[in-house]
């Protein structure tokens, strides 16, 4: 694990709060408030979905769409962005296209307090998005930054992506740095860990109440497939706990990147 008391070269990045104002809507028409709603593959296995569903959410099947390459086509993060608990962002298909770097311009990724991407390329209505919300940019050189980070908490990651982690570590976040590869994806050489993975909530078990006396759900980090087989399942697991989230996968297949669990 880097903490985030060490300040280690890992990648060049910078971050910066912007102060958008709260008056300020243009890019409201562009995502919407989501805060009981999981997308999910088609692709995605039925007792996933049903675990989903179990929590107290609403399922929506994702895919396909055009303009990215065959394999990710029912893959949400090539083109929705969950900015934080309540509101996805959803980009425009025709702005899409097969060869890098118009297949990542919406494959951020928001821990609900960073917005971490490769922001020469991030389409301006995103940014534009994540800037009314006041969230802190990160910018980094992986451009699939979605796919190569699974968000613990707001101020926690997991990613093998060294940019990623420096950009993270400098910003004062919390960041497990775990061995490359280990994730099935049909169609590549390999997968990753953040379009494998997403950050849910029990909404049937609210086991903490909030200052302003609100009960907040219990926090679940699930991973699509058998977590158990990564070389650093014990550091992932154990890492997550500390961060108060409990680590939910499947033993009864490979663990597989299908997009993210948005």
């Amino acid at each position: 694990m880097i903490s985030s008391g060490k300040r280690q070269n890992l990648g060049t990045a910078y971050y910066e709060k912007k102060n958008i104002s709260r008056n300020h809507r243009s890019a409201r028409r562009l995502y919407h408030t989501m805060a009981q709603k999981i997308i999910l593959s088609k692709t995605a296995r039925p007792e996933l979905a049903s675990y989903i569903e179990g929590l107290g959410y609403e399922v929506e099947p994702f895919g396909p769409i055009d303009h990215v390459q065959e394999p990710l086509r029912c893959h949400p993060d090539m083109l929705l962005c969950r900015l934080d608990r309540d509101t996805v962002f959803k980009g425009e298909q025709a702005r899409l296209s097969p060869a890098y770097p118009s297949d990542i311009i919406y494959n951020a990724c928001s821990t609900g307090k960073f917005f971490i991407h490769n922001l020469k390329y991030t389409a301006p209505e995103l940014l534009a998005a994540a800037d009314e919300m006041g969230l802190i940019r990160l910018n980094v050189s992986q451009g699939y930054a979605k796919c190569s980070t699974c968000v613990v908490s707001e101020d926690a990651i997991i990613t093998y992506d060294r940019g990623i982690a420096g950009a993270a570590v400098a910003a004062g976040l919390e960041v497990m740095v775990i061995r490359p590869g280990h994730v099935e994806l049909p169609g590549y050489n390999t997968g990753f860990i953040g379009g494998a993975s997403g950050l849910v909530r029990d909404l049937s078990a609210c086991t903490k109440i909030d200052p302003a006396g609100g009960r907040i759900p219990r926090p679940i980090l699930v991973f699509n497939g058998d977590l158990s087989a990564h070389p650093d399942f014990r550091a992932i697991t154990d890492f997550a706990e500390e961060h108060g989230a409990e680590v939910k996968f499947f033993a009864d297949w490979k663990l597989t990147d299908i997009g993210s669990i948005i």
